[in-house]
C-alpha cells in the first residue's frame, strides 16, 4: 500500500510509519510541526519508501499519485498543546479532516481517524463502551479538543454514509512511549522527568483514575482496526485501570526514585475526566486485539528514551 499519515512527524505518527514501513508499504508523513518534530522520522531519511511534507493539513491538500489509506491523525493532543492552540485544534479537527477525507474521496483510499477517549468527556458511565455518547462540557477549556474530535467523527461517518468513503475510527485511550515529548504536560513524561531528575513526583488529587497502553499495542490495534471492514468507532487501550497515585508509585520504582511523592490540591484542568477506562469488547471480538506489553516493561522502555533527551 501507499498510505498518507497526516501528523506524521508526531509521537503516534512516527510510531506508525515505522509500522507501515516494517510492513513494506510506502509511506507519505505530513505535518506542519506546531507539536510535532522532524527528530522524530530522522532515522527514516534516505528510506526510498518515506516522504515527509511539511504542511498544515487545514490547507487545500494535494499530492500526486495513487494512495491506498490515509490516516488522520494530525492535531495537538495534549492539554498543554490544544490549550496554547485552542483555535488551530478546532481547525484541524474540521477543516483538516473535510481535508482529509476530501482526498481520501478523490483518491478512492480507505480513510482512518484517529478519535480519543476524550469524546466521552468526564464520563458517567463506567468502563466507557463505544455506544456511550459522552458528558463534555462544550465551552470548557477542553472543548476545543473534546468537540473537535467529537465532530471530526460526525464528518467522518457523513461521507461514508453519504459518499461512500470506507472509513475507520479509532478512540485512542492514554498511551505512552519513546518519542513523546518531556514538556507534554501529560503524567507519563511529566512523572518520569520528575523522577530522573530524583525530584519527588507532583500529583495534583491522586483518586483520579487512568489506564495506560504502551504504543506498540495501539500501532498493533490501528493496523489490525484498517486491515478490517469495521466502519463504527472501535476503542483501544488498556483496561487496567489504577489511579494517579499509583502510577506514580510505579513510576519511582521503576526508575528508582527515592524522592517519592507530594501531593498537591487538585489544579487539573476544568472537565478533567475523574475516570477512564476502556471497555474493549469490539476491539477483542472484531480485531481478536488486547494490549500485551506489561505496564513496568513498557516503563523501562520509556524511562530509557527519556534519559537519553532529558
Amino acid at each position: 500500500m501507499r498510505v498518507l499519515i497526516t501528523g506524521g512527524a508526531g509521537f503516534l505518527g512516527s510510531h506508525l510509519s515505522d509500522r507501515f514501513l516494517a510492513e513494506g508499504h510506502t509511506v507519505v508523513a505530513m505535518d506542519n510541526l506546531i507539536t510535532g518534530n522532524v527528530r522524530n522520522i530522522a532515522h527514516l531519511a534516505g528510506n526510498p519508501n518515506f516522504l515527509f511534507v511539511k504542511q498544515d493539513v487545514t490547507n487545500y491538500i494535494y499530492l500526486s499519485g495513487d494512495l491506498d489509506a490515509i490516516l488522520h491523525f494530525a492535531s495537538p493532543a495534549s492539554p498543554i498543546d490544544y490549550l496554547k492552540f485552542p483555535i488551530q485544534t478546532l481547525k484541524v479537527g474540521a477543516l483538516g479532516t473535510h481535508n482529509a477525507l476530501g482526498l481520501a474521496l478523490a483518491k478512492k483510499a480507505k480513510f482512518f481517524l484517529a478519535s480519543t477517549s476524550e469524546i466521552y468527556g468526564d464520563p458517567l458511565v463506567h468502563p466507557q463502551r463505544e455506544d456511550y455518547v459522552g458528558n463534555v462540557d462544550t465551552i470548557g477549556p477542553r472543548g476545543v479538543y473534546d468537540e473537535a474530535k467529537r465532530y471530526a467523527e460526525a464528518l467522518t461517518m457523513a461521507y461514508h454514509r453519504y459518499h461512500g468513503v470506507d472509513t475507520r475510527i479509532v478512540r485512542i485511550f492514554n498511551t505512552y512511549g519513546p518519542r513523546m515529548r518531556l514538556e507534554d504536560g501529560r503524567v507519563v513524561p511529566n512523572f518520569v522527568a520528575q523522577a530522573l531528575r530524583h525530584e519527588p513526583l507532583t500529583v495534583y488529587g491522586g483518586s483520579q483514575t487512568r489506564s495506560f497502553q504502551y504504543v506498540s499495542d495501539l500501532v498493533e490495534g490501528i493496523y489490525r482496526l484498517l486491515a478490517s471492514d469495521y466502519n463504527d468507532p472501535v476503542n483501544i487501550g488498556n483496561p487496567h485501570e489504577m489511579t494517579i497515585a499509583e502510577f506514580a508509585a510505579v513510576v519511582n520504582e521503576v526508575v528508582g526514585n527515592p524522592a517519592g511523592i507530594t501531593y498537591q490540591n487538585d489544579q487539573r484542568i476544568k472537565g478533567d475526566p475523574q475516570t477512564r477506562q476502556p471497555d474493549i469488547t469490539r476491539a477483542r471480538e472484531i480485531l481478536n486485539w488486547e494490549p500485551k506489553v506489561q505496564l513496568r516493561e513498557g516503563l523501562q522502555k520509556t524511562v530509557e528514551y527519556f534519559r537519553q533527551v532529558l
